[in-house]
């Protein structure tokens, strides 16, 4: 049943279990398209520490193309929140522009980052979570830039509510309209001041209709998510949301589920697989999803369930209510982590990181018939120092792998187009 909360402008809490999960190392530049200049100080490191807040010190880079093909990258250093522009496919880029300096309190946890997106009048939308206290209680400010992304506007709280949010996703749906999901504590709260422990958060959402200028009163789509996970989104070929997310079943079990969401509410909550994974730990290990053109739901994810253990893909052709047997991500008895997936019509592509005690590097296969079957895994880049998670966009019909690492700068790599 989805909830209804009302959208007041205020800060947001949560409280967050914090525990470190398989970061990984970034790339070698091998077949590299582009590798982007530093943006920000000759001299980041002191003492062996990186400490500025350019790109080069950057613990993790969300891109977007504008419509115009420009590339925007929104990165977090050193507890700055910074965007820059490149019109050379991210070989060089424009001085940043600083959003917000949160310090030690900006939320840099391995499934955290900064979130933009553009609609089709060229405005700029910008999420980000930061701690309130020292309970890990979080909040999401938005800034949004009506220029191009020259200026931004003084970030505001997303929500007015006295728990946390965190881990915010956005989605620009075909009208325009913003869809921002994130995991939300105020169920937590609320039984926290009633004598009960409640674990977990909730998955919360909501829809702006301004370009972010405002938002409609919040709805909770599920009750019960881990805490400490990213969630996907990706958009169905009729234009709703569909979200995938670590959901908390009966017993504690933590796995995967995924959900389609519309203007009028949340749809019924599907299991992606049964892995039986119980902990009351937070993996910080959220999963990806893709719909694709034909309406079928791709998503890949990370457990340390009792009947499946590693990184593993499933789709599904009916929203949902039943997906594909569980297909395994990489070697077995590798050190895969990161899964991303993205669709264009038919054709799926799926890219992971793997450690092999000396370096990370970023795989990739893709599929031309929907996912039912796949290429030959290949790697696509490698670095033997630290590195951002691996992401997919699309540019008009064209693919590309975006992966910051700290070695061998940010890469923008060409991995294919829709056929």
């Amino acid at each position: 049943m989805t909830k209804y909360f009302h959208f007041r402008k205020t800060p947001l809490l949560f409280s967050a279990l914090l525990l470190s999960v398989l970061i990984g190392a970034g790339g070698v530049q091998a077949q590299m398209d582009h590798s982007s200049h530093i943006v920000g100080s000759s001299s980041a490191k002191v003492g062996g520490t990186c400490q500025s807040v350019g790109l080069e010190c950057a613990n993790a880079a969300t891109p977007v193309f504008t419509l115009d093909g420009k590339l925007l990258l929104a990165w977090t250093a050193n507890g700055v929140v910074s965007v820059a522009q490149s019109s050379d496919l991210g070989k060089t880029f424009s001085p940043a522009v600083k959003i917000a300096e949160h310090g030690k309190s900006l939320d840099t946890g391995s499934d955290a980052r900064s979130q933009i997106v553009v609609d089709k009048q060229g405005g700029i939308f910008l999420a980000y979570a930061f701690f309130k206290d020292s309970n890990w209680n979080a909040q999401i400010n938005t800034s949004r830039s009506s220029d191009g992304g020259n200026t931004f506007s003084a970030p505001t709280t997303l929500v007015q509510d006295g728990s946390s949010q965190r881990f915010p996703s956005v989605l620009i749906m075909p009208d325009d309209k913003i869809f921002i999901s994130w995991i939300d504590k105020r169920l937590v709260a609320a039984a926290k001041q009633g004598g009960e422990k409640r674990l977990g958060g909730s998955i919360a959402y909501s829809f702006s209709q301004d370009g972010g200028k405002s938002f409609q009163a919040e709805r909770i789509a599920n009750e019960s998510s881990c805490e400490c996970c990213r969630i996907g989104s990706s958009l169905d070929p009729q234009g709703n949301p569909v979200v995938a997310y670590r959901a908390i079943f009966p017993g504690g079990i933590r796995d995967q589920a995924s959900q389609v969401i519309s203007i009028a509410g949340s749809g019924p909550i599907r299991k992606v697989a049964d892995d039986d994974w119980k902990t009351d730990a937070c993996p910080h290990h959220g999963p990806s999803i893709a719909v694709s053109g034909s309406g079928k739901f791709h998503v890949a994810w990370y457990t340390q369930g009792s009947k499946r253990s590693g990184v593993f893909y499933a789709n599904s052709t009916n929203q949902g209510i039943a997906y594909s047997k569980p297909m395994r991500v990489g070697a077995e008895g590798a050190n895969v982590s990161r899964p991303y997936l993205m669709s264009l019509g038919r054709q799926v592509w799926l890219v992971w990181k793997e450690f092999d005690g000396k370096k990370s590097s970023v795989y990739m296969k893709e599929s031309s018939n929907d996912g039912d079957t796949w290429t030959t895994p290949k790697i696509l880049s490698s670095t033997t120092g630290y590195s951002d998670h691996p992401l997919l966009m699309p540019k008009g019909s064209e693919v590309f792998l975006s992966w910051l690492t700290r070695d061998d700068g940010y890469q923008l790599i060409n991995i294919g187009s829709k056929q």
